[in-house]
């Protein structure tokens, strides 16, 4: 298909169908900004998502990513392979030619960060600047991710990281909250609970987290040339108030059960998402908080949608609120290019 070529400010989303990437590609359109995205199954501009220009290409393509980078100023890197799949063998090329491609059209790259890179060392208070000492596969990847992205912003391409903890938001399936807490399509009436009780957790409602980095991208000029900010989230202080604000959506008690990890060891054995699974326990025995600081200096206050609102909205797009209207269900559907619907 032809793109479309525009003055006004550009960005390419990479991952626009998953939750950080589709929250990215709305707001930043709410923005005023054009946003193109890259979709294996492509699409034609203007239908389904009106605010999307849908471009057929895979990340894992370095001519298709590079052809799809021509004249933005932006691209969000927020693709990943899906269940975990092969992470080791597909996560460092999709960044090699997202840094390609910024490189060669001058454009700064955008990364949803985790707290992957971090090991027990660095707990439980995690500034920017905390080492990274890795335990995981994952972690270990992610910070290569970072190292890379570090050395070519010292060559010249703007890099901005955004660290946030464990996502969660309408449309988004692929984390915790929907894949442990609450099952789609259904009224919850109990929970399963992945931490121990009275340890305190870190969540990030993806709408923030998207205009966290869009209110950061405004400041560009005052950004570093490789920028890394901590987002505070929702810090669920002793790992109930998560549950118990989907109580108040849903206006009822849950029943909570543990998550069994004990399964895990076997299943992973046939499950790639269950292997790597449980790597991430680790991440649910101790209290894990990143510090803000840095961003609040930065913007003056850090984005927050109130919990219960944006557990509610989280519910009411997987159809899990006992009242759930039909048009609040699609207004929060997940981004997708118009061949995949």
């Amino acid at each position: 298909m032809t793109m479309q070529t525009t003055t006004e400010n550009l960005a390419l989303v990479l991952g626009a169908t998953g939750g950080i990437g589709g929250a990215m590609a709305r707001e930043l359109a709410a923005r005023g900004w054009h946003v193109r995205a890259l979709s294996r199954n492509g699409g034609r501009t203007g239908q389904g998502e009106p605010s999307v220009e849908w471009v057929r290409g895979d990340a894992m393509n370095a001519a298709d990513v590079r052809k799809a980078a021509e004249g933005v100023q932006l691209i969000v890197h927020a693709v990943n392979p899906p269940g975990y799949k092969d992470w080791e063998k597909l996560v460092l090329p999709m960044l090699e030619n997202t840094i390609a491609a910024a490189t060669a059209v001058g454009a700064r790259i955008v990364l949803p960060g985790t707290v992957y890179n971090f090991g027990p060392d660095a707990f439980p208070l995690l500034t920017e600047q905390s080492r990274q000492n890795p335990r995981t596969r994952k972690g270990a990847i992610r910070k290569e991710m970072e190292r890379r992205l570090k050395e070519a912003a010292r060559k010249g391409t703007k890099v901005l990281i955004v660290r946030a903890g464990d996502f969660f938001g309408p449309g988004a399936a692929n984390n915790w909250f929907t894949q442990s807490l609450v099952k789609p399509g259904k009224v919850p009436s109990s929970t399963t609970y992945p931490g121990r009780a009275g340890v305190g957790h870190q969540w990030a409602y993806l709408p923030d987290v998207a205009e966290t980095m869009i209110r950061l991208i405004e400041r560009g000029e005052e950004l570093e040339d490789f920028a890394v900010y901590h987002m505070d989230g929702f810090w669920d202080f002793d790992g109930g108030q998560m549950i118990t604000a989907t109580e108040r959506a849903v206006g009822g008690r849950l029943k909570v059960r543990s998550f069994p990890w004990w399964l895990l060891p076997v299943g992973g054995l046939f499950v790639t998402v269950l292997r790597e699974l449980r790597e991430m326990r680790y991440l649910w025995q101790v209290p894990l908080r990143m510090s803000n600081a840095k961003l609040v200096s930065m913007l003056g206050e850090e984005p927050r949608t109130p919990i219960d609102e944006a557990v509610r909205s989280t519910l009411a797009s997987f159809g899990c609120l006992p009242e759930m209207k039909q048009e609040m269900a699609a207004a929060c559907q997940p981004l997708s290019s118009p061949a995949t619907r």
